[in-house]
């Protein structure tokens, strides 16, 4: 799961023959609260965008649970290209993840190691969007 601007939020591993769908209440459950105003942090995102593989009663039930707005398409009834601009942002982040080459090509047998290099990774990506963005304290000269 990432963002509107495409840093990684939660990461899951599973087997490579289980449906997507299946493991998006693990995923929506994975995300840190993120500090914001004042007040209690928000722990899951407002609205969730989803391609068709996740048009499925069982998907839309646990957003709505949440209090998540489900902007999933719907399989037969609408087009793929309509979700063009938001699908774009999680290929780019999955593209970044792929990068590590320890992840694209899986060389640990434990699924917990894989899962800690997955984090690392994301971890690094960031920190590398914080530093382009000059986020970091140590990197401002006030």
């Amino acid at each position: 799961m990432s963002d509107r601007s495409g840093i990684p939020l939660a990461v899951v591993i599973s087997a490579a023959n289980r449906n997507d769908h299946r493991e998006l209440q693990t995923v929506i459950d994975a995300v840190a609260p993120v500090r914001g105003s004042a007040g209690r942090p928000r722990r899951r995102p407002r609205k969730l965008h989803a391609d068709k593989g996740y048009d499925y009663p069982v998907c839309r039930h646990a957003l709505r649970r949440r209090g998540i707005i489900a902007r999933i398409a719907r399989r037969g009834i609408e087009s793929t290209t309509r979700l063009g601009r938001h699908r774009y942002v999680i290929e780019r982040t999955l593209e970044w993840v792929s990068r590590f080459r320890r992840l694209a090509r899986r060389y640990e047998r434990k699924a917990a190691h894989y899962a800690a290099f997955a984090s690392l990774a994301c971890a690094v990506i960031c920190y590398r969007r914080a530093a382009k963005l000059d986020l970091l304290t140590h990197n401002n000269s006030k």
